[in-house]
């Protein structure tokens, strides 16, 4: 064998871990007269297509064979999806990721052969992001499927998806998706940009991993900087009003970038019904949110000063003894309700139906006949509960829950000054927010904000979206 390629099949072996990983295949061959040597990962190669390609490479003759990997690579290889690199760093990151590295003696190049086949669930409808109507196919952890799910539905040559990596050790692939004539170059520069900066080991929690190191501004404001969505449908329109996402390799979620509340708290079956019945949607959404963020800071209003309470509503007001303090009850049941939600998510299916029963019966019924809570309370907290689940994303959940506690405690505290206190905090913690491009997390971007917030308030039908 050439020394040359024995030295380069010696370091490719040390590199790749040869024999040590049980799943890394090596492989000698002869083409023609010459020796050539293959390394893949098992479980990422199509093996079927593999061992036609080697067949093929087995039967060629000397004069068939080029002198160089370039020119061997357009008159030989029977494959599509074929790279040659003279870096071996990149040829030891591509064969990790699933291609097969083709040596061959006499070439200086490596040749990558993407005959890749990773392990991937169906496409099914994703568990979060339901509909009443509409299409039932959702992301997988794949983010060659994922992209391919969005060009089905955008069939245009302005699609753009860049192909970056992120992470020392992890070298995990982000895709850039964007609409060519309608994004904001330099917003989408400065995220690419953003991208390339970071210096981490791993993105180990794959699209938070990643927002984390977009985004640098304050750890302790909860609302959410970004939309994720699971739903193809929803990456595609968003593509199409200019946005940005980012496809993470192993997660199912897009990132869409940039957003405002207004975009977050928007739902898929907004479209998928007549505007009318969308605006219905929209608007019920919006109360239910604002209502299961001031529901029970106003009831603990209610009860701290119910001697100025007026005669409508005194059958609010708690008929039981309060045995604990009204906002320690609240608090516990806050508590409470991501205690049942993280049981939940442990629970087997075949026992969820048992817990469901035992959290609504026995725990519901004996915690208010035991004194331990008031009928009211445990009613408030319900709506609450089941509030938040009227918008899809969870991040906004929880910075409505962190504002809620935070009503609470200043109200207990300080009555009706700290309720007006409070409330103005939350309005000016909203207002002084700003997205991941800088703009008002409040106010669509420009230009024709006003007629761009009026859009997000009311659904409009398709003919007159197109028109404005």
């Amino acid at each position: 064998m050439n020394r040359d390629l024995e030295k380069r099949i010696r370091q490719m072996s040390e590199a790749l871990g040869v024999p040590a990983n049980f799943d890394v295949v090596f492989r000698k061959i002869r083409i023609g007269s010459r020796d050539a040597a293959t390394f893949c990962i098992d479980g990422f190669t199509d093996g079927a297509v593999l061992q036609r390609i080697i067949q093929f490479f087995i039967g060629l003759k000397d004069d068939e064979i080029a002198a160089d990997a370039k020119a061997f690579v357009e008159r030989s290889v029977p494959f599509n999806e074929t790279i040659v690199t003279g870096d071996w760093e990149k040829a030891l990151l591509l064969t990790f990721s699933g291609m097969t590295c083709l040596l061959v003696e006499g070439f200086d190049d490596a040749i990558l052969i993407d005959c890749r086949e990773y392990p991937a669930r169906s496409v099914d409808e994703p568990a979060k992001d339901k509909v009443l109507r509409g299409s039932r196919d959702g992301f997988v952890e794949t983010i060659v499927f994922n992209s391919a799910l969005i060009r089905r539905r955008i069939r245009s040559p302005e699609l753009r998806f860049e192909l970056m990596q992120a992470g020392t050790s992890s070298q995990t692939d982000v895709a850039v998706g964007y609409m060519q004539g309608r994004v904001n170059k330099q917003y989408l520069e400065k995220i690419k940009q953003c991208i390339r900066d970071i210096k981490v080991d791993s993105l180990t929690m794959n699209v938070e991993s990643l927002a984390e190191c977009i985004y640098r501004g304050s750890w302790f404001n909860p609302l959410p900087k970004f939309k994720y969505s699971e739903r193809p449908d929803t990456a595609a329109a968003s593509l199409l009003e200019g946005n940005i996402i980012l496809l993470v390799d192993n997660s199912p979620s897009a990132m869409i970038i940039p957003n405002t509340i207004f975009d977050v708290i928007e739902d898929t079956d907004d479209y998928y019904f007549p505007p009318i019945t969308g605006t219905y949607l929209r608007w019920s959404r919006i109360v239910i949110t604002l209502l299961a963020l001031f529901v029970s800071p106003v009831y603990l209003l209610l009860v701290r000063y119910a001697d100025v309470v007026p005669d409508a509503l005194l059958f609010t007001l708690p008929k039981e003894t309060q045995n604990v303090p009204m906002v320690v009850q609240f608090l516990i049941l806050e508590f409470a309700i991501d205690g049942m939600k993280l049981a939940s998510l442990n629970t087997p299916n075949t026992l969820s139906t048992p817990l469901s029963v035992i959290t609504g019966l026995v725990i519901g019924e004996f915690a208010v006949s035991s004194g331990w809570f008031n009928a009211e309370a445990m009613l408030y907290m319900a709506f609450v509960a089941l509030a938040n689940y009227s918008q899809s994303s969870f991040e906004l959940g929880y910075a409505l829950k962190f504002m809620r506690v935070f009503l609470l405690l200043v109200t207990h505290w300080f009555g009706i000054w700290g309720f007006g206190a409070g409330v103005l905090a939350i309005l000016v913690c909203f207002a002084l927010n700003k997205n991941v491009a800088g703009k008002s997390y409040l106010y669509p971007n420009e230009p024709m904000g006003v007629r761009k917030i009026m859009r997000q308030l009311f659904r409009v039908n398709i003919r007159t979206k197109e028109k404005n």
